[in-house]
């Protein structure tokens, strides 16, 4: 809808593939390994949290959608946003989320990266296991990540540093039963939805973080390039 191509918000790739115990893709796959071995609680609750449930939300983005009806409702003092105000919103986000997929399913692809769990089977433990179900389709970089940095650059472009609390779970009753969290910023959310992905055990540092990247350039070329009437 707004980037001309996959390559326009380019993440730099991954580290080169390596198996030697000292080398940077070794590592990044030891810090999956070591974090789902000692998983704490909140980090587990944060890994369900925007894992969503299958099914349930549309996750990733349909979590997102979610909260900007939470937005649509009860922004400025509970009195809600006016129709046109919504349906930018809306209309944003959806704008960002598509251009987010596109692009990073494009960089999926480039890349092929193998998941950690693989690398880690075959490298460090046989026996390991994600948190998350691993999805079949290549690591690099992340779904979650990109379109959440899209969506927060967005939403900060429309509403400020805005602290919210999310009740996307408890809105829509989704199963097992998750405690409404509270943000700081949009930033603030997109950054936990990336990190539960290394929770998760499904994604390596470097996918979030490219990932967070490129999105935040996908959202500001959204902002640049779609305009509303007034």
């Amino acid at each position: 809808m707004v980037l001309p191509s996959g390559v326009t918000c380019a993440p730099p790739g991954p580290p080169a593939f390596d198996t030697d115990p000292e080398s940077e893709f070794y590592a990044a796959a030891l810090d999956v390994y070591t974090t789902r071995v000692h998983l704490t609680d909140e980090q587990q609750t944060i890994a369900d949290y925007w894992a969503d449930g299958a099914g349930q939300t549309g996750t990733p983005p349909g979590h997102w959608m979610a909260i900007v009806g939470q937005l649509a409702r009860h922004y400025g003092h509970h009195h809600g946003l006016s129709l046109m105000a919504a349906a930018e919103a809306f209309a944003r986000v959806g704008i960002a989320v598509h251009d987010a997929f596109i692009a990073c399913w494009y960089t999926k692809y480039v890349y092929n990266l193998q998941r950690p769990v693989t690398y880690i089977n075959d490298h460090i433990d046989p026996m390991w296991r994600s948190y998350i179900t691993t999805p079949g389709f290549p690591s690099y970089h992340s779904g979650h990540s990109t379109q959440s940095g899209a969506v927060a650059t967005v939403l900060t472009a429309m509403f400020g540093r805005l602290a919210f609390t999310d009740t996307t779970h408890t809105d829509h009753g989704l199963l097992p039963p998750q405690a409404p969290r509270t943000f700081r910023s949009f930033d603030e959310a997109a950054e936990e939805a990336a990190t539960s992905r290394l929770y998760g055990g499904i994604h390596y540092p470097f996918d979030n973080d490219d990932g967070l990247g490129a999105g935040w350039c996908i959202g500001a070329r959204v902002r640049q390039r779609v305009q509303f009437k007034k």
